[in-house]
């Protein structure tokens, strides 16, 4: 995937109770991160920094959506526990992920285990690829993706 190229598109099951996809984001920008797993400290790290940095986003027209293939309980527990202000996408068959490339094999305890590679997403409002972050690293992220929103919309 390459920045400027169409955003794969996508409709998945999300908080809330409802569906999302691409196209409910046009005229938008739209931040979508990929993350592992629910309630882990990395995953809870990285959706609070989005959420401490809600109202900026906000106020540069765009909007984020966490994605993990966890099911929509385990999101609906994390998105309440941690008062994120945005919806997560439930992605149990993996389509998304796929679509987006970020299913890698890792190493866990030892063993090859295949698992989402923290990436991140920024799709302009016309539904393209503006910018990508692959294998993230938590720490100052979500300040990363403001910086390179606020440098696009200029």
């Amino acid at each position: 995937m390459s920045a400027a190229q169409p955003a794969p598109d996508f409709s998945a099951p999300a908080t809330s109770d409802q569906t999302l996809g691409l196209r409910d984001f046009r005229g938008r920008f739209l931040v979508l991160y990929f993350y592992p797993k629910d309630s882990t400290p990395g995953c809870t790290q990285e959706g609070q920094d989005f959420s401490e940095l809600y109202p900026e986003f906000q106020g540069e027209n765009a909007d984020i959506l966490g994605v993990s293939r966890d099911g929509l309980k385990s999101h609906a527990n994390f998105k309440c526990k941690q008062a994120f202000p945005f919806e997560l996408l439930s992605d149990t068959d993996e389509a998304l992920c796929q679509a987006f490339d970020v299913i890698r094999m890792k190493n866990m305890y030892g063993k090859q285990v295949r698992g989402i590679e923290r990436s991140t997403f920024l799709i302009d409002p016309e539904g393209r690829i503006a910018f990508e972050w692959r294998k993230v690293s938590v720490k100052g992220h979500a300040a990363a993706v403001l910086a390179k929103l606020r440098e696009l919309s200029t």
